[in-house]
């Protein structure tokens, strides 16, 4: 047993200088053990809510950092997918360099609002214990990194489907609106056809124009 302040007192009042000290650090190293491993043993619990799940914005994104803040210790989490979407150069097989430059707009608080609801339906669907999309708005170029859907969950293939759930969703129904720059002028890009299928399969209708 360590012992408490007023024992230390008692110990160490008609005590020599040296024998005091001695007594003194034998206290604070055993209260100091004692504390230790009360805190190793000690449950920390781990609150998913505290992670920000939706983001915009038009700096870079560091893939590490935003799938350690998803994961934060926590200890059921047995898979971390993700996907990292780029600007590509090309629109068609052949195309190099005809697009130059993306630009991507969007309405600050709808657009968060509108992703908010895929999270959410991702959660609905799969057994999941996080996610996050990281998605960037401005003039991105060809290389550049435009979005991030990062999910955990305790096996695979939960967190394989929902990744994939959420950027079919995205790719159609998130609302940003693209803008490319070629060689010929500036055009801005609707959704694709495959898109459309690609969120039909999760029995979800493109609302698309």
């Amino acid at each position: 047993m360590s012992l408490g302040f007023l024992d230390l007192f008692a110990a160490t009042t008609r005590a020599p200088t040296r024998v005091k000290v001695a007594v003194a650090r034998s206290a604070v190293h055993a209260n100091m053990g004692h504390m230790l491993a009360r805190c190793h043993n000690l449950a920390m619990p781990f609150d998913v809510s505290t992670v920000p799940r939706v983001r915009i914005q038009p700096q870079p994104f560091d893939v590490a950092q935003e799938i350690a803040a998803l994961q934060a210790g926590d200890p059921r989490v047995g898979a971390v997918c993700t996907f990292v979407g780029t600007v590509r150069d090309r629109n068609a097989p052949g195309a190099a360099g005809s697009v130059q430059t993306l630009e991507l707009e969007h309405y600050p608080g709808m657009t968060e609002k509108s992703i908010e609801a895929m999270v959410d339906d991702a959660f609905a669907r799969f057994d999941i214990l996080g996610a996050r999309v990281v998605h960037r708005v401005g003039v991105l170029r060809p290389t550049d990194g435009v979005v991030l859907v990062a999910v955990t969950s305790a096996h695979r293939g939960q967190s394989f489907q929902a990744c994939e759930f959420l950027m079919d969703y995205l790719k159609t129904q998130a609302p940003f609106w693209k803008k490319e720059q070629t060689p010929e002028g500036a055009h801005w890009v609707d959704a694709r056809v495959s898109d459309d299928e690609a969120l039909a399969r999760w029995g979800i209708e493109a609302r698309n124009a």
